[in-house]
């Protein structure tokens, strides 16, 4: 089994902090983004997100979203796309003396994650990881999983589940042709 890198990981929690099936957001609001940040060790301590900041938090994670239904073939919004790369060009990192990436000096403290997320996001598209990290094509369902399979084929988080739903509805759309 191909496990994860630890930037897919982070990638994958940041873009399922929204539930589709639930409709529920973890990171609604900037309280929520804080104690999010705190507990994956993100933010030394929960303050205060001003607005702005948590606003680009929620674009770079609908931006992330909308590339990883693409990985199973969704048409993504160039708006939203665009909208989290303008999110990514003002976070700059710097590459260490070994390096490795890491977050700019001088960022404030409420950004810095933002910056490890670019930087989590950037390791995936440079080695190619980020087409493994896939949006499940049932909508319904929109979860963010990582694609295990040898030829990085998978369309579902769950065949149990989303695969069966979505199979389901296409016998019953040719049963109903049929007739």
């Amino acid at each position: 089994m191909l496990e994860p890198p630890a930037s897919a990981v982070l990638v994958e929690a940041f873009a399922n902090t929204v539930d589709v099936e639930k409709a529920s957001d973890e990171i609604a609001t900037p309280a929520g983004l804080a104690a999010w940040l705190t507990g994956r060790g993100l933010l030394d301590t929960p303050g205060g997100i001003p607005p702005d900041v948590h606003e680009s938090y929620l674009t770079l994670r609908a931006g992330i979203r909308e590339e990883l239904g693409s990985h199973v073939g969704d048409l993504p919004d160039p708006e939203l796309l665009a909208a989290a790369d303008q999110v990514l060009a003002g976070h700059p990192v710097l590459v260490t003396s070994r390096g490795s990436l890491t977050p700019a000096a001088g960022l404030p403290t409420e950004r810095r994650p933002l910056a490890a997320l670019a930087i989590a996001w950037s390791q995936l598209v440079t080695t190619g990881d980020a087409a493994r990290l896939k949006r499940c094509a049932e909508h319904t369902c929109g979860w963010a999983f990582w694609d295990i399979s040898k030829n990085r084929s998978r369309r579902w988080c769950s065949m149990k589940v989303c695969g069966n739903r979505n199979k389901s509805r296409s016998y019953a759309s040719r049963q109903r042709q049929a007739t």
